[in-house]
């Protein structure tokens, strides 16, 4: 599955620190690396993180956050961007096609055939993200079983 990880609060603006649109730069890979490697040693037994001075104040992470700042600094370090949407959110058109690697014009197409639910807002539509979701993993098990029945057509023609 792509990463995806679900938190945005609106369009960022884009600027060279938005990894939203485009892919880190070698420097960044680099940190994001060092800053998973540090923050997973640093972790304790039960996979909670303390942050903060030694001396001073301690913030203590769940596991279920410190493994999503690991799970997050884990995708930009193998050269991926990163999109962090609530799952609540509502997305434009562009942020969904973006999500499913898709055209918007394509995507139009799909709301008009009503693959996609949509809610219009004006003359806008937008996305739930757990309808993009739904959809996404209805398509990808389309693709999975598609790819399925020809291996087994490969090998019965290889046999044959």
């Amino acid at each position: 599955m792509a990463p995806l990880i679900a938190i945005k609060e609106g369009l960022m603006a884009n600027t060279a620190a938005d990894l939203t649109r485009r892919l880190p730069t070698p420097e960044e890979i680099q940190s994001a690396a060092e800053a998973a490697t540090a923050l997973a040693q640093a972790r304790s037994h039960d996979g909670a993180l303390s942050v903060g001075e030694a001396e001073g104040a301690q913030l203590r992470l769940v596991p279920a956050i410190s493994d999503l700042l690991v799970d997050l600094l884990g995708h930009v370090a193998r050269g991926e961007m990163v999109t962090l949407v609530p799952v609540g959110a509502m997305l434009t058109t562009q942020q969904a096609a973006d999500m499913l690697n898709v055209s918007r014009p394509y995507l139009s197409g799909l709301l008009k055939q009503g693959e996609i639910p949509f809610v219009p807002v004006g003359s806008h539509r937008r996305i739930k993200f757990e309808d993009l979701m739904a959809y996404k993993e209805r398509r990808d098990s389309i693709r999975t079983a598609a790819l399925d029945e020809l291996g087994r057509l490969g090998q019965e023609f290889d046999a044959s």
